[in-house]
C-alpha cells in the first residue's frame, strides 16, 4: 500500500495519477472496491469512534491519500478536533505498514518511506 500525504490541493490525486490510476479507480471518502482512496479525513470525520477500525481494510487498498490534519489553527470545535487526532492516529498506523509513504508539496512528491 502506498500511503499519500499532503495539503489540500497539493497534487496528491494528481500523483497518483502518474502512478497508472485513473479517476475512476478512486472512491473519495468510502470504503469500496476500488483500489484507491482519497479524502480519508473525511471518511473518518463521519464516524470518529470507529476510525481504529478502518484500518483492516485500508492496508488493503492500494493507495490510500488523506490530507495532513495535524498543523495549522486548532479547531474550536470538539468533534472536529477528535476527528483531527483520529485521523493523525490512522495515518500513523497506516504509515507503519505502508510499502511506501509519499508526501506531497506543491505538486512535489516527496518519498518519507520506501
Amino acid at each position: 500500500m502506498i500511503l499519500i500525504i499532503g495539503s489540500e490541493a497539493s497534487g496528491k490525486r494528481t500523483y497518483a495519477k502518474s502512478l497508472g490510476y485513473k479517476e475512476s479507480d478512486m472512491a473519495k471518502a468510502v470504503i469500496d472496491d476500488r483500489p484507491v482512496i482519497y479524502a480519508l479525513h473525511e471518511l473518518v470525520q463521519k464516524d470518529i469512534e470507529n476510525a481504529p477500525a478502518l484500518l483492516d481494510e485500508l492496508i488493503k487498498k492500494e493507495v490510500v491519500i488523506c490530507n495532513e490534519v495535524g498543523s495549522g489553527v486548532i479547531p474550536i470545535n470538539k468533534e472536529d478536533r477528535l476527528g483531527r487526532e483520529a485521523t493523525g492516529r490512522l495515518c500513523v498506523q497506516l504509515a507503519m505498514r505502508a510499502e511506501k509513504v509519499v508526501r506531497m508539496v506543491s505538486g512535489i512528491p516527496n518519498v518519507i518511506k520506501g
